[in-house]
């Protein structure tokens, strides 16, 4: 199993809220919702795909590490926690109004 960073940059519809998420426009890649946050467990390592869980990964915290906001999520099906940096077009705002 590689530990290494595979980047993928694509465009989805978030199973939570239903909006589409364009690539990320900033040369990273997206791997939750701009607008909920929520993510899927999908990796065992960033970008790999080979989790076989699938579970929705709920935003639980937000912190700022270094100057970057880091978002935490926590697998609804599972119960991993991940971390996944902040891109700058997420909106943070919703964390704190929704959840």
């Amino acid at each position: 199993m590689s530990e290494k960073f595979i980047k993928i940059n694509e465009s989805f519809k978030c199973l939570y809220c239903g909006l589409f998420n364009e690539k990320d426009k900033h040369g990273s890649c997206r791997n939750h919702c701009y607008y909920c946050l929520y993510s899927l467990h999908v990796d065992i390592y960033p970008g790999d795909r080979k989790e076989s869980c699938n579970g929705l990964m709920k935003p639980i915290d937000i912190k700022t590490i270094g100057g970057k906001n880091i978002i935490y999520h926590k697998c609804l099906n599972c119960n991993k926690i991940n971390k996944n940096k902040s891109l700058p077009d997420d909106n943070l705002i919703n964390f704190y109004e929704l959840y």
